[in-house]
């Protein structure tokens, strides 16, 4: 054996050695470093980096006799009426009856840290009565944050995920022809004061709030810089202080510890959308032993009347029509009690309730009842 160990080469006893390891690890039931871990970058924000919404009103021109009837949308003809009297049209006292115009409401996401001239998308959608913004183009719309200030303006040809067609007899109509979106339509005219690199002090925000998560993410974040700067204060905050060595370099800071990875904890729940029968339970969901029985009364009722006519050529009697009901009644018989044993997995609950041949809708309400009993270990959240 000592023989054969001398004549291989020192990077191919390495890997024979690494994968040893790594076949002693599966054995031990270790788990590996890819296991659901997530990068602190995808499980936090950090506050005072988020987008800031902006919102204008203007007018959309050029349109083909599919804009706001101006006798039913006075703000239409006051805003066209200030917009002409701007550029040296006088049209006080006359009667407009223009269709190619609409009134419209114009909003955008102003990103973090974006610099003067900078081009954002929009999203332009009708005010008024407007059937079809389609070839439409916006004219020039400030668009202002919460404090009333303007930090962009928007301008552009409009280009609509829909489209509305009609006859004299028939019409179509695919999409939502009054909302459209203009690609890079405003342009940044205010940034935002934020001096990130400065700070001495940060707080990531958890976009899923759980103690355990939290203290994961200050653990991570110790065990990397060598020293308790990070606290989690509550489940969706984890207080960082900028370590001395880090000063006036926060954004270094923060590239480093987005990379490094951690469990993530979810607390078991089930989200409920009975609008659409939809449901979604965590893999920690847990029943406790309980009996299921699932059965319908199901009453059908037919009707098929037969007309009585007289015989050919008899001068007496009626045609009348005669009724034909037909009951019937299914209490499902084939449907037994069925037991669920104590403290299964998700995929054993799962195989439990679709043996028992429930819909998915029956099964919102076998939940539910489960959830009455005190048998399921988890929250329901209804939508």
């Amino acid at each position: 054996m000592s023989w054969q160990l001398s004549r291989l080469s020192l990077p191919r006893f390495s890997t024979w050695l690494a994968l040893a390891l790594v076949l002693c690890l599966m054995a031990l039931g270790v788990p590996g470093r890819a296991e659901a871990s997530s990068r602190i970058k995808d499980i936090v924000d950090v506050e005072g980096i988020r987008d800031n919404m902006l919102v204008g009103y203007g007018l959309v021109v050029g349109l083909n006799g599919t804009g706001d009837t101006l006798r039913n949308a006075p703000f239409t003809q006051q805003s066209l009426i200030g917009m002409l009297e701007r550029l040296g049209v006088n049209t006080r006292g006359t009667t407009l009856k223009t269709a190619n115009v609409a009134a419209v409401m114009v909003s955008a996401n102003l990103p973090a840290f974006a610099p003067q001239g900078t081009r954002i998308d929009v999203t332009v959608s009708a005010l008024g009565d407007a059937t079809n913004l389609q070839g439409g183009v916006l004219l020039v719309t400030p668009l202002m944050g919460a404090d009333g200030e303007v930090y962009a303006v928007a301008q552009g040809s409009l280009a609509t995920g829909g489209f509305s067609a009609k006859g004299e007899a028939a019409s179509v109509t695919r999409g939502v022809p009054t909302n459209g979106r203009i690609a890079n339509g405003a342009i940044v005219e205010r940034e935002l004061d934020f001096e990130l690199a400065d700070l001495r002090s940060l707080r990531l925000s958890l976009r899923n709030p759980d103690l355990t998560t939290a203290q994961r993410v200050a653990a991570a974040i110790n065990a990397f810089l060598g020293a308790n700067t990070a606290t989690a204060d509550n489940p969706t905050t984890v207080a960082l202080t900028v370590p001395p060595a880090f000063r006036g370099g926060v954004v270094g800071l923060l590239t480093e510890i987005e990379q490094l990875r951690v469990q993530p904890d979810l607390a078991a729940k089930v989200v409920i959308d009975e609008s659409s029968g939809v449901i979604v339970m965590g893999q920690d969901v847990r029943v406790s032993k309980v009996a299921i029985a699932q059965g319908n009364l199901t009453i059908s009722v037919s009707e098929t009347p037969q007309v009585s006519q007289p015989s050919p050529f008899s001068t007496q009697g009626d045609t009348v029509t005669v009724p034909r009901t037909d009951v019937q009644v299914d209490e499902e018989q084939g449907k037994q009690l069925g037991i669920i044993d104590g403290s299964i997995s998700l995929s054993e609950l799962v195989d439990g309730l679709n043996a028992l041949g429930v819909s998915p809708r029956d099964m919102i309400t076998i939940l539910q009842a489960i959830k009455s009993a005190g048998a399921l270990q988890a929250e329901i959240e209804v939508m």
